[in-house]
């Protein structure tokens, strides 16, 4: 009997333990799912920068001085990853951020090129 009571006490304390960590873990994961806007330079991680072994979408954004780079999911992979993939662009996107394994990834939601580029990229196409 005791050995249930126990049991029971355990499992009720476990349980007591594990509510107030899981609030605080789904506090903190609608922290980071706000979506963000961030400008920077969308790039290949394989092609431009030479960090990976295949193609992936990178944002690299300067904060304070250093850049941060984001490994890009969602909108800004597939069809989208030919804008990039050979030359990098200044671009504006919109997402949520994450992290694992310390890499950031941002989660895009809309991504556009900047209107710098594409005044740039109308004045080459008149040339």
């Amino acid at each position: 009997m005791k050995t249930i009571i126990t049991t029971l006490m355990s499992a009720a304390f476990a349980a007591f333990v594990a509510i107030p960590a899981a609030t605080a873990a789904e506090e903190a994961t609608e922290v980071m799912a706000k979506p963000v806007t961030m400008e920077g330079t969308a790039t290949c991680a394989k092609c431009d920068l030479g960090t990976a072994d295949k193609c992936q979408s990178v944002l690299q954004v300067k904060k304070d001085g250093a850049t941060e780079t984001y490994m890009l999911a969602g909108k800004a992979g597939g069809d989208w990853h030919k804008n990039i993939c050979k030359a990098p662009h200044e671009v504006k996107a919109t997402g949520v951020v994450s992290e694992a394994d310390g890499k950031k990834t941002l989660t895009v939601t809309d991504i556009e090129m900047t209107d710098k580029m594409k005044k740039d990229g109308a004045e080459a196409d008149k040339g």
